[in-house]
């Protein structure tokens, strides 16, 4: 028999004391607060923030929040006391206070264990059909060898491997992504999906460097990949510009052009912006195939700079 799946609760930090952690729950009850005791505690200092704010409590399938604070809680904006949360749903903790999107992921149990034949039935064991006769194939005369040696080692040949000419092929997949730009947060369930400024694109980014459509998601060969769409070689991935495609590990920090936006790969399909300050953005018209290396050299170490003080804040 399958046992029932596992449900579990990611709580993604978008804004607060603890932005950028994705914390994993599959408990009944979830406690948020200041009280250090509770699934998720906030700093001491965060006064704003009750130290019993609030609970998630599981339903059957759904989950439901429950307010026990003074400052209140919000979900997409609106003040509440108890209410049924849903995938990609935005909880705040008091006015101005941590902000985190609220997503659920389903861990599927033990594969079905194979019942055993039921009490009288016999299962008949099916015989092997008979062997075909097949005519001998003359075979091959080989040189003799001199008395005393043994026949040459002949090296056996290795299968050949598939070659992709432009990287592995793109092919749909049912894994997790979930990016997090800003306060947009998205979380998708089948690859690959599309990045640009067109509004037909999966994934819409209001950059003035982002073309119409930029970049692709998918996955492959157990990896996560990004393609580059601009045909300028403006991706690149540890500041290395990738020509066509590259695979994503976690850690890996990913800039969709020279001038940014940057994520950080979390792995797990989790895509996390890096922020840096703002910077004087050329035109496009100046990102051309050969521009866009020297724009990048020479905006090298503003960004190392940003993303070192980023990581000592951490």
């Amino acid at each position: 028999m399958k046992s029932p799946p596992n449900i579990v609760v990611q709580l993604v930090h978008i804004q607060g004391a603890l932005k950028g952690e994705i914390q994993e729950f599959s408990d009944p009850i979830i406690f948020i607060g200041r009280d250090p005791s509770y699934h998720v505690h906030f700093p001491k200092d965060q006064t704003a923030i009750s130290r019993k704010h609030a609970e998630i409590i599981r339903e059957g399938n759904r989950f439901k929040l429950l307010d026990k604070s003074t400052n209140g809680t919000l979900v997409n904006g609106k003040k509440v006391s108890e209410a049924y949360l849903k995938d990609g749903d935005v909880l705040t903790f008091s006015d101005g206070g941590p902000k985190v999107s609220f997503l659920t992921k389903v861990d599927e149990g033990p594969p079905e264990i194979q019942q055993p034949p039921q009490h009288g039935i016999i299962a008949r064991k099916q015989s092997a059909p008979p062997p075909t006769p097949s005519r001998e194939q003359p075979s091959q005369k080989q040189p003799p060898t001199p008395a005393g040696k043994p026949p040459p080692f002949r090296q056996p040949q290795a299968e050949p491997q598939p070659i992709y000419k432009q990287g592995p092929p793109v092919q749909k997949t049912q894994v997790p992504l979930i990016i997090q730009y800003g306060p947009t947060l998205r979380s998708f369930k089948e690859l690959p999906i599309t990045i640009g400024k067109a509004p037909g694109c999966d994934f819409t980014l209001d950059n003035p460097v982002i073309l119409d459509k930029h970049a692709q998601i998918f996955f492959a060969q157990d990896q996560y990949h990004i393609k580059d769409l601009t045909g300028k070689n403006m991706l690149s991935v540890n500041e290395r510009p990738i020509e066509f495609e590259s695979p994503i590990c976690s850690d890996d920090i990913l800039a969709l052009s020279p001038h940014g936006p940057r994520f950080r790969f979390l792995g797990g399909g989790r895509l996390m912006e890096i922020e840096e300050p703002e910077q004087d953005v050329p035109p496009l018209h100046e990102m051309e195939k050969g521009s866009a290396p020297k724009a990048r050299k020479a905006l090298g170490n503003i960004g190392a700079k940003a993303l070192f003080q980023k990581f000592l804040r951490r």
